[in-house]
């Protein structure tokens, strides 16, 4: 475990029946809420975006989980189905928010979902199985239409943020926006493209979930 003036970096292996999924656990010395991180396809728990997130999120006295959805047979070429299949990835998810209560010490923690890509549908899918233990949801250039009927069932405050250039995916996020009958915000940043990458478009998505998070989870 390596350690930094400000919080512990842990490498773990989160245990989901025979499976076992590497993660990446960032703890303030003083931590007041647990913020899971959905990764989309084609990406993993080295998303330098979602580890920017993650950090700052850590600085605001959030613990962070970055962890692989799949494991690397589950990903190969042959078994692509799986990358794309929202409910299998939305089970896997609740099976880590499992995990976290059952075996480690932040059990006692409200827990926040932070879902890019496809990685937001399986978000709001795990959200809505466990409607008393997620407490807010924000999703960053997501796909929220994937999560189909899962859409009329979530009911922890939920959090869209879509780039003012995405164009298609600003519809896409409208129409899953008007399904939710939750707490609710659509926040489009201005000029950014999918991914955030134009200055000053990440560091507004980060400001934009830190007050989500901060309000939804620490009241």
């Amino acid at each position: 475990m390596a350690i930094d003036q400000t919080r512990a970096v842990e490498e773990l292996d989160i245990r989901i029946g025979a499976r076992s999924l590497p993660g990446i656990l960032r703890r303030p010395h003083v931590a007041s809420a647990m913020i899971v991180f959905a990764h989309g396809s084609g990406s993993s728990r080295l998303s330098p975006r979602n580890t920017k997130v993650a950090e700052a999120l850590s600085d605001a006295g959030f613990a962070t989980l970055l962890f692989d959805l799949l494991e690397p047979a589950e990903e190969a070429a042959q078994n692509r189905a799986k990358v794309f299949d929202i409910p299998f990835l939305g089970a896997r998810l609740v099976d880590a928010v499992k995990w976290l209560d059952e075996t480690t010490s932040l059990s006692a923690m409200p827990i926040g979902l932070f879902g890019a890509s496809t990685g937001a549908a399986a978000a709001l899918v795990a959200a809505a199985q466990l409607p008393g233990r997620i407490g807010a949801v924000v999703s960053r250039g997501g796909r929220p239409d994937l999560a189909n009927r899962a859409l009329d069932e979530v009911r922890s405050p939920t959090l869209l943020i879509v780039g003012g250039a995405d164009y298609p995916v600003i519809d896409l996020n409208a129409r899953a926006f008007a399904r939710l009958a939750c707490i609710k915000k659509m926040e489009i940043v201005p000029g950014a493209t999918h991914l955030f990458e134009e200055r000053g478009a990440l560091e507004q998505v980060i400001a934009l979930a830190k007050a989500w998070f901060l309000k939804y989870l620490r009241g």
